[in-house]
């Protein structure tokens, strides 16, 4: 299975600590990475076949200096559709005159849906497809962006079905809030003041947030493993949509 990772913040956030720690799970999940975080309207795009282990693109990420509201990134262990460019996640397409971001953990088997309006994917994994039908049922329920609130419920209504196909964890942002679906393994937390020291669980590398960071500061990250040893986090239930907008978890 793969691997996901999210943040959604109040103010930019550096992702360096958490996207360090979250690589390393590559080792195992070797068949591409990429992230993907806004920058106002715009979104810069970072995909690769390769391991994000050993990926120069990847080398490239870690030395970016990434300061963003919204990021998905993911690692891929591929189930379905071969190790390829245009199979690796995470997914963009525009609706309604903004990007859309992507990114998928899991199997969902016998998912072919009817595909008739602007969306069609480019690759071959059953994540695309889900992408792709998700946005075109959502331009089919709303004819211009509606509130987070209205996303939400449409979004929680539109999973159950694919769910029931296979494991659906799921990634959408579209530079205004973070949306995160769990089926089987997806873990959550809010880091706001005051920030304290956290240790990466996969690397021997700690921060002290409160340096980093001000009173003000508040940011959301949703992962499919704990990143972290030391700090809170939740696990989504079976089936739990949750929305995140300016760093908290809305109760939508």
């Amino acid at each position: 299975m793969c691997q996901l990772l999210g943040m959604n913040g109040n103010t930019p956030t550096d992702i360096v600590f958490s996207f360090t720690g979250f690589a390393t799970r590559a080792v195992e999940h070797k068949d591409g990475f990429g992230i993907a975080f806004f920058e106002g309207p715009g979104v810069r795009c970072f995909v690769d076949h390769h391991s994000a282990s050993d990926s120069p693109v990847a080398e490239m990420v870690r030395r970016y200096p990434i300061r963003s509201r919204h990021v998905i990134s993911h690692i891929r262990k591929a189930t379905q559709g071969g190790v390829a460019l245009q199979n690796t996640h995470p997914f963009v397409r525009e609706l309604w005159g903004r990007y859309w971001v992507f990114a998928h953990n899991g199997d969902l088997k016998d998912f072919h849906p009817k595909l008739h309006a602007a969306f069609h994917p480019v690759g071959d994994t059953d994540s695309e497809r889900a992408f792709c039908w998700l946005l075109q049922e959502l331009a089919k329920n709303h004819a211009s962006v509606p509130s987070v609130r209205d996303l939400t419920e449409t979004l929680r209504e539109l999973a159950a079905p694919v769910a029931r196909h296979g494991s659906f964890n799921f990634l959408l942002s579209n530079g205004d809030a973070l949306w995160a679906h769990g089926a089987t393994r997806l873990h959550w937390l809010v880091r706001q003041h005051p920030f304290r020291h956290a240790r990466l669980q996969d690397q021997d590398l700690t921060v002290n947030f409160a340096e980093h960071t001000t009173p003000n500061d508040r940011v959301a990250v949703v992962v499919t493993e704990p990143l972290t040893a030391d700090e809170d986090w939740q696990a989504f239930a079976p089936g739990e949509l949750r929305v995140f907008q300016d760093g908290q978890a809305l109760d939508a």
